[in-house]
C-alpha cells in the first residue's frame, strides 16, 4: 500500500481527533528502503481494564512499543493517532533517531486497524516516539531528526473538556518536557494525570514545575 492509502486507515472520514494525525511518516512511506521487520508483540493491556468514557491516552515509548500498545489499545475501543514528526535521514547517514522503525510499524499496524471496528467519535490514543528528544551527536554528521511536541501539535485543554475528557493517561517512565510544558495548562483547567509504565496500575500524578520550568518563557 501507499503512504496516503496507509494513512486513510489511521483517519477514516468524519472520524473524530484525526486532524491531529502527522502526515511526516506516511509520506515517507512511499521512499521507505530498509527490509521490513517481522517482530511485531501483540501486547496486552493490563492498567485498564475496559473503554473510559472521560479518558485520553498519550503513549510516550520507543515508538515500536508506542504503536504495539496503540493498537492494544484500539482494541479496547481507543482511536490511535500517531503524532510522529521525525524526518528520515539520507540514505547511508546516521541519525539521532530512527524514523525507518516508525514507519515500518505504522505499515504492521494498519494491517491490524483496518479489521478493528471503532466508533467514529471514539477517544484517541496518542503514539509517540520516547526518543524523539534524543539530540546526542557522536559526530557532526550525524543527520538531528528529533523534534518536540508543540502546544499546537495536539488539541486544546478546552477542546479536550469539550469533548468530556476530564482524565489522561500517560504510559511512559515519566512525563518528558515538551509534555509537561503542554499539559501544566491541561492541569490548570482541571483535567487529571496519570502515569503507568504500560505493565503497572496507573498512579494519580501531579505535575509540577522545576525552577528552570518557572522562569522559561513560553512557547507558541
Amino acid at each position: 500500500m501507499k503512504g496516503k492509502e496507509i494513512y486513510k486507515i489511521y483517519a477514516p472520514i468524519d472520524t473524530k481527533w484525526t486532524q491531529w494525525i502527522r502526515p511526516v511518516p506516511f509520506v515517507a512511506i512511499d521512499n521507505y528502503n530498509r527490509k521490513p521487520a517481522t517482530n511485531w508483540l501483540d501486547r496486552k493491556v493490563m492498567f485498564l481494564n475496559r473503554y473510559e468514557q472521560d479518558t485520553a491516552i498519550f503513549i510516550d515509548l520507543p515508538a515500536k512499543e508506542s504503536i504495539e500498545f496503540g493498537i492494544a489499545l484500539a482494541y479496547l475501543g481507543y482511536r490511535p493517532i500517531p503524532i510522529f514528526n521525525g524526518t528520515d535521514e539520507q540514505e547511508g547517514a546516521k541519525a539521532t533517531t530512527d524514523t525507518y522503525i516508525v514507519e515500518n510499524h505504522l505499515i504492521n499496524a494498519s494491517e491490524k486497524l483496518k479489521n478493528i471496528k471503532l466508533e467514529n467519535d471514539a477517544n484517541p490514543v496518542f503514539l509517540l516516539d520516547s526518543s524523539r528528544i534524543n539530540r546526542y551527536r557522536e559526530k557532526e554528521s550525524v543527520f538531528d531528526n528529533s523534534w518536540d511536541l508543540y502546544k499546537q501539535d495536539i488539541p486544546s485543554a478546552q477542546y479536550f473538556k469539550n469533548n468530556k475528557i476530564e482524565k489522561i493517561i500517560v504510559i511512559g517512565n515519566e512525563v518528558q518536557r515538551d509534555l509537561r510544558k503542554i499539559f501544566f495548562e491541561f492541569q490548570d483547567a482541571g483535567i487529571e494525570f496519570y502515569l503507568t509504565n504500560g505493565y503497572s496500575s496507573t498512579q494519580k500524578i501531579k505535575l509540577k514545575k522545576t525552577l528552570r520550568e518557572k522562569f522559561e518563557k513560553e512557547e507558541l
